[in-house]
């Protein structure tokens, strides 16, 4: 990798390619992730199986991931990106290709709930913090927004072609596909991820050159690391207001409009491949929406942003059943306003746990705020699921995800709320 830092040269700075790098690692993983959403309905039709039998294996999917993130954070300290990495989108690849033989639903949330859940779970949100903390010291905000906005660039890329797969070869030719784009980033990782800018002669972008180096891998156990920092960080009341504001996050994106809103499409007459086209389309607005979020991060403060976010994301989720019989303008301002927000809330509650908690146990402590996100998304993935499956409509489920947002907007306002000083008393 040296070679590689000697061939991009002094002016640029070689984080920018490991920002890139790490793009196009997170970028898989999120096609990976909305894989099943394109599924359900070809699964439900090919072997009978319920919506709720499916969006159990799915909430699997989503739990894993989401707790994988401070163990991933620990291993990464512990063992080094790159090799986690690896390893991780090896057993990606390899779970997604061996779903093409699935026959029954113990099978699909073996694959696709344990395997395909815990190996994206190491390519995640936690690894955009490490990756940022270690290789940025200004423009983390900016940095971070743009990795968080891969997500909505991997739906922008891959939902629409897997729609359109489906409907014309089967469900069986998009894991096939699906799998060659997590094999086609492991020579990048292998080759062009150094661990820490020391590797390549380099201080991180924007530090000093008096700066302290920053520590080295440390020997201790990837456990001990992440229980280590969960029972300092449980012990404050900051980390308990992250991780429920992140929990109501979760349920309201990928839990509920990421899973269910291609189904819910076809509930209104629409086909799979024009509901995926809304996501693609709310993915535009949103690597837009994240990418402004983590400039505004870095010069605004995060609570304030975050009531902001929370907020018209409640609202424009409340909206969205009404949004279905307005002819024209109905789900296009649905997809523009929520897409803005999707997952806007990522860089603003990084800088916060950052603040809180400091540059080296940011990661892992943001890891476990992102576990209550994926534990929220797994929620509402089973329960919108179930509702559907009850009162045959999702209209409930819209109408309690866009409560549940009001309630964080509030929530993250008490967020690293400076302590008052004890007024004088007059004499």
């Amino acid at each position: 990798m040296n070679w590689a830092a000697r061939l991009i040269g002094r002016r640029f700075h070689y984080g920018w390619l490991t920002v890139a790098v790490v793009f196009l690692v997170l970028l898989a993983a999120a096609g990976t992730r909305a894989t099943p959403s394109v599924m359900m309905v070809p699964l439900e039709h090919q072997f009978g199986w319920s919506r709720g039998t499916i969006s159990l294996a799915i909430s699997v999917n989503i739990a894993l991931y989401g707790l994988m993130g401070p163990f991933a954070a620990a291993a990464m300290q512990r063992f080094g990106v790159r090799p986690t990495l690896l390893i991780a989108l090896g057993t990606m690849a390899a779970g997604v290709a061996l779903s093409s033989l699935m026959t029954h639903p113990w099978q699909m949330i073996l694959i696709w709930g344990v395997m395909v859940g815990g190996s994206t779970g190491v390519a995640a949100l936690s690894l955009s913090a490490t990756v940022v903390t270690r290789w940025f010291t200004t423009h983390r905000g900016l940095v971070m927004g743009i990795l968080t906005a891969s997500s909505a660039t991997g739906q922008l890329v891959f939902l629409p072609m897997l729609a359109a797969i489906v409907e014309h070869y089967g469900w069986r030719q998009v894991v096939w596909v699906v799998a060659a784009a997590a094999a086609i980033v492991l020579p990048l990782v292998a080759f062009l991820l150094p661990e820490r800018p020391s590797d390549v002669a380099l201080r991180p972008y924007g530090e000093p050159h008096d700066a302290p180096v920053a520590a080295t891998a440390t020997k201790q156990n990837p456990l001990a690391i992440a229980f280590g920092t969960l029972a300092m960080a449980s012990k404050t009341r900051d980390f308990w207001l992250l991780f429920f504001s992140f929990f109501i996050c979760g349920a309201s994106t990928n839990g509920y409009v990421g899973t269910h809103l291609i189904a819910m499409c076809g509930d209104y007459g629409m086909s799979e491949v024009q509901g995926a086209s809304l996501l693609a389309a709310m993915g535009i607005f949103d690597l837009f929406g994240t990418t402004l979020s983590g400039w505004l991060s870095d010069r605004f403060n995060s609570r304030v942003l975050l009531f902001w976010y929370y907020g018209l994301r409640g609202l424009s989720l409340m909206y969205l059943p009404h949004a279905f019989g307005i002819d024209f303008f109905g789900l296009p301002l649905f997809a523009v306003f929520y897409g803005l927000d999707w997952i806007a809330t990522v860089p603003p509650t990084v800088r916060l746990a950052t603040d809180v908690y400091g540059k080296e146990a940011a990661p892992v402590v943001f890891g476990w705020v992102v576990a209550g996100h994926q534990l929220g998304a797994a929620f509402a993935a089973l329960g919108a699921g179930m509702l559907r499956a009850s009162l045959g409509t999702y209209t409930v489920a819209s109408m309690i995800s866009g409560g549940l947002c009001l309630v964080a907007a509030f929530i993250v306002l008490r967020i690293n709320r400076p302590a008052r000083a004890p007024q004088p008393q007059a004499v």
